[in-house]
């Protein structure tokens, strides 16, 4: 294992990358999948160590891990440990960010901190993206991403700004619930961000099936969703969306969860809960408030994500 101030260096076919960074660790079932050109998923540590309640949170991240497997694909769990990135968290590693209580909430503004001061830090969205393009891997499953903040349209996730710079596709039950969603989609399509819905004409809405808003595109399989990828890039594209909606037997509707959120947002507001306390905050109540179903449809949106996000970097590869 290699040490900040031993250089790594790493041939990514994939994609064209070559890195030589002390910073960057790469896990053996990644260097082995790289050398046999076997399809690659990343997935982000925010959500094991912030997004669910233990042990749900291990249990999860286990599972999204074997369902790439299951589909013939290598997952890339992302995280930081000893001061460097880690593209390909080991079981043991994982467990750190599951029950570690000073785990660090990394965006992209964090990392050089994070490093230097060698913390337990937990990829966000924006992150994984960013350390997955300089790693070579095209495609990473998460649950919902982050965007533009109700009431505060300054505010906006990191995660969307990642997007316009990173050939990236990822896949996601769209932006989470608790944003702005109409903002999200115009932030989307002004920075040329193509979001493509799975089976769908309308973009998901995290915990509800369709947030009424439309998507640019519907695709019906992990090959089409793959061609327009390829183009995308070819045309000198960015980041690229694939949203999927919740699993129909788990989601919530807008209605219910609307009145949740709105109760929610004032509680937190009266709290002066803000900046990024504000998502795990606002994501407890909604679990309090469904008695659970909000915890268990999470597990079953984010288990579906990372399925078909295998099936489309296969199909990339083929």
């Amino acid at each position: 294992m290699s040490t900040p101030g031993s250089a790594v260096d790493f041939e990514f076919g994939a994609m064209g990358f070559s890195t030589k960074n002390a910073y960057f660790r790469f896990g053996p079932h990644v260097k082995e999948a790289r050398a046999r050109r076997q399809p690659i998923v990343a997935l982000e540590t925010v959500v094991v160590a912030f997004g669910l309640p233990r042990p749900a949170n291990l249990q999860v991240a286990h599972e999204m891990e074997e369902t790439i497997r299951a589909e013939g694909v290598v997952p890339a769990t992302i995280g930081l440990l000893d001061g460097q990135i880690v593209v390909g968290l080991t079981p043991a590693e994982l467990e750190r960010f599951a029950g570690d209580e000073g785990v660090r909430k990394v965006s992209r503004r964090d990392l050089p901190i994070a490093l230097a001061r060698r913390q337990i830090g937990a990829t966000t969205v924006a992150t994984t993206v960013w350390a997955a393009a300089r790693a070579g891997i095209r495609v990473v499953a998460t649950g919902g991403i982050g965007g533009v903040h109700r009431g505060a349209p300054f505010d906006v996730s990191n995660d969307l700004p990642t997007l316009a710079t990173e050939p990236v596709l990822v896949v996601c039950a769209g932006p989470k619930a608790i944003l702005d969603l109409r903002a999200t989609r115009e932030w989307l399509e002004t920075h040329g961000i193509p979001i493509l819905g799975w089976g769908m004409e309308t973009m998901p809405a995290f915990y509800s099936a369709s947030s009424g808003l439309p998507v640019d595109a519907r695709v019906d399989s992990a090959e089409e969703a793959a061609a327009i990828a390829r183009v995308h890039w070819t045309l000198g594209g960015k980041g690229i969306l694939v949203t999927v909606p919740p699993p129909a037997d788990f989601a919530l509707p807008r209605e219910r969860l609307e009145t949740i959120l709105e109760e929610a947002m004032a509680e937190a507001e009266r709290a002066g809960v803000q900046g990024w306390a504000l998502t795990p905050f606002l994501l407890a109540r909604v679990a309090e408030r469904t008695g659970g179903e909000s915890v268990a449809l999470n597990r079953a949106l984010l288990i579906e994500n990372a399925r078909i996000a295998a099936r489309i970097a296969r199909a990339l590869e083929a």
